[in-house]
């Protein structure tokens, strides 16, 4: 495995989600996991995330909206904060939502709104460093 896509999936992981996010997440890496958190590290955000075709911002928009769409309501609060650290505004993060609607569904929406609300109001602005699941 290329110790470089590590290191870069590493750095943009930390720029992207946050030290005390990855640092959780890492400290939290059993051996059942390992090669899962390895995996997270080296193709989604060595690969996918550092690729140049898309700016953060962009992949932060869809993050959200795929996030939202599929119900994955553990997820969209990290991507929140992810999303604000990557420059969109609450109103960008708003009409990505309102957006994912139209094709996603109300429900989906309307519960990824309620998560972001209380993100962006700063109910749950600082990461408390615990990882949403293993492989964030």
């Amino acid at each position: 495995m290329s110790d470089s896509r590590r290191e870069d999936g590493m750095r943009v992981r930390r720029e992207v989600l946050g030290d005390a996010h990855v640092d959780a997440a890492v400290a939290g890496t059993t051996p059942f996991s390992s090669e899962f958190q390895d995996f997270i590290t080296r193709v989604a955000w060595g690969d996918v995330w550092s690729r140049p075709g898309l700016d953060r911002r962009a992949r932060s928009c869809i993050t959200l909206g795929v996030l939202a769409a599929l119900g994955r309501e553990g997820e969209i609060a990290l991507h929140v904060r992810a999303a604000l650290r990557n420059g969109l505004s609450p109103a960008e993060i708003a009409e990505v939502l309102l957006h994912t609607s139209i094709y996603a569904g109300i429900p989906a929406a309307n519960a990824a709104f309620k998560i972001a609300q209380k993100v962006i109001d700063g109910g749950d602005l600082i990461d408390s460093g615990e990882p949403a699941g293993p492989g964030e």
